[in-house]
């Protein structure tokens, strides 16, 4: 390994120049492969003094800012490519290592943060399934190889968007059977594009096609039961899901965190599959555990246990009681406060 490889996700202290006094990189750099790869064809070492390990929440910003810019990039390029072939390099170099180093901070609330979409929710939701699939394949213990192509075809899943008029991706108002019709082409036009993309595996390409299927065969674009549909693609649709409904769009605000769970449980999005769900919200739940919640009877409490058979009803202390809300059928929760 590259000594400087090490530095990948650190922020620069100071303006680098090489030994010639040439400018290579500017102060405050987030240190992506590229970065490190220019430094190192100017022979230069990194020194641990170049360098600074920034606070969590700046990381999660500045990772998830520059990867979304990655990505609109990369989708620029692709508008203007007749070709159709996906820039690989660019995406492994300036996209997936940082959504490799955010998942791997397991804190799910931090990341969520930096992923709410800003003004490129088009850019940025491709990052966030990246990020949410990554970390939903760590819980349920994908193998280290496994996990890598799953971030790759996460980040690629919506792809075939760059396919489809800017007009229909923009309109803030419902669709028209016409409109919806053409939409839907991005899930087979991405596959197409995966497919015919040197680099990419046939696995890949079919979270294009599939993440928008569900377990009961209410999908699209082929309407296929759940046998027929890929681990990668169940959980990619998963965390497709999730973020785009507690993500601002032009036609809503987001939906409260508790109660797209709680949704998502009740398979109002459509039948996802039900383990990889209930991993998914037991895991954010676990999260939890510590925070606030408002009761449907008005009154406040702290979520003290989670309990596997029932996450979304878990055990909360108010005052002198702990009340257990699996047991309690008549009180719920109305929403966790942050």
């Amino acid at each position: 390994m590259n000594d400087n490889e090490q530095y990948i996700g650190k922020q620069l202290v100071a303006n680098l120049f090489n030994h010639n006094g040439v400018f290579v990189l500017p102060a405050l750099t987030l240190l992506n492969k590229d970065h490190i790869r220019l430094i190192s064809q100017h022979k230069i070492t990194l020194e641990p003094h170049d360098v600074v390990q920034i606070d969590s929440s700046v990381f999660y910003q500045l990772a998830v800012d520059e990867c979304t810019s990655a990505m609109e990039g990369i989708f620029e390029q692709l508008r203007y490519n007749k070709s159709r072939r996906l820039p690989m390099i660019e995406l492994r170099n300036e996209v997936i290592p940082f959504i490799q180093q955010v998942s791997e901070k397991n804190d799910f609330f931090g990341i969520l943060a930096a992923l709410q979409s800003k003004d490129d929710y088009t850019y940025r939701h491709n990052v966030a399934v990246g990020i949410i699939s990554t970390l939903l394949g760590k819980w349920l213990k994908l193998k280290p190889e496994e996990l890598s192509s799953l971030t790759i075809a996460a980040t690629l899943h919506d792809i075939g968007k760059i396919m489809i008029p800017a007009e229909i991706l923009a309109n803030p108002g419902p669709l028209s059977e016409e409109e919806l019709a053409v939409m839907r082409r991005h899930t087979t036009l991405g596959y197409e594009m995966i497919r015919d993309t040197v680099g990419t595996t046939h696995m890949q390409a079919l979270v294009a096609l599939q993440h928008h299927e569900r377990m009961d065969g209410s999908g699209y674009p082929f309407g296929v039961l759940g046998h027929r549909i890929t681990d990668f693609s169940k959980i990619v649709a998963v965390a497709d899901v999730f973020h785009a409904m507690t993500s601002n769009r032009l036609y809503r605000p987001a939906a409260p965190l508790y109660e797209v769970l709680r949704q998502m449980e009740d398979s109002v999005f459509g039948k996802l599959d039900p383990y990889i769900c209930s991993v998914f919200i037991n895991k954010l739940m676990q999260s939890m555990i510590g925070n606030d919640v408002l009761l449907t009877d008005g009154r406040m409490g702290r979520i003290i246990l989670i309990l596997a058979h029932d996450p979304l009803r878990p055990v909360v202390n108010i005052d002198e009681d702990f009340i257990d809300l699996s047991r309690q059928r008549d009180l719920g929760i109305v929403r966790v406060l942050p």
